[in-house]
């Protein structure tokens, strides 16, 4: 029986990975990675010459029997998104259910996760908080957002740099202008940048100073 790593990798800063990933990731047979060119870089720059396997939302699907049966053959895999921990808002959960459903081991290393930073930093309570990820782009935003206004819970949300000025706009529509709101950009990248303030005050700052990167959104919730 094989086995499959989820294997975190960096969210910007090269230097944040484990000892542990790079060894994992230098004796598996195979990775399986969202990206091979963008990973390719990273396993250049710790001189890992494991073969590697592009595996992303628009074809797991079509190889989740494929490589369960490897898999079930012996084969140890290692499956990794081009930043972050796999299957968080990233290609995973399918090969992961289907592996556990056929008894096979898997085993996720701790590591880099873009929400965790953002949410410590903001400084909003984090003892509970509900991760949103991205939210939908058009049938059931709304719905969504409705229900989102009422949460007590510190929320977490993800967002590229051309939907960020709608997103937040729709805040200010459905959570209230005065809500507190941290917003990160680029975590552990050169140009890091965190905004907080009211969600009217990060709005217009961002409205003023056009969005760049990848952005990590975390909403006080309901008082």
């Amino acid at each position: 029986m094989g086995k499959l790593f989820l294997v975190p990798t960096p969210i910007g800063n090269l230097d944040d990975i484990t000892f542990r990933a790079i060894k994992t990731l230098k004796e598996v047979d195979l990775i399986l990675a969202e990206d091979t060119r963008n990973s390719g870089k990273l396993l250049k720059h710790y001189e890992i010459t494991t073969p590697l396997q592009s595996h992303h939302m628009h074809n797991e699907h079509q190889q989740i029997d494929s490589l369960v049966r490897k898999l079930l053959g012996g084969s140890i895999f290692a499956l990794i998104s081009d930043a972050g921990t796999p299957a968080i808002s990233d290609p995973g959960f399918l090969l992961t259910r289907a592996c556990i459903e056929s008894n096979i081991e898997v085993e996720c290393l701790p590591g880099a996760t873009a929400f965790v930073p953002a949410l410590v930093n903001s400084g909003l309570p984090n003892d509970r908080f509900v991760f949103e990820g991205f939210l939908p782009l058009k049938k059931g935003r709304q719905t969504r957002l409705q229900s989102l206004a009422e949460e007590t819970k510190t929320m977490v949300f993800y967002e590229s740099p051309h939907k960020l000025i709608k997103t937040l706009t729709h805040f200010a529509e459905y959570f209230g202008q005065d809500r507190p709101i941290s917003v990160s950009r680029e975590l552990t990248k050169l140009y890091e940048e965190n905004m907080r303030g009211t969600v009217a005050e990060v709005l217009q700052y961002f409205e003023e100073k056009p969005p760049k990167g990848e952005f990590v959104i975390v909403v006080g919730g309901n008082k």
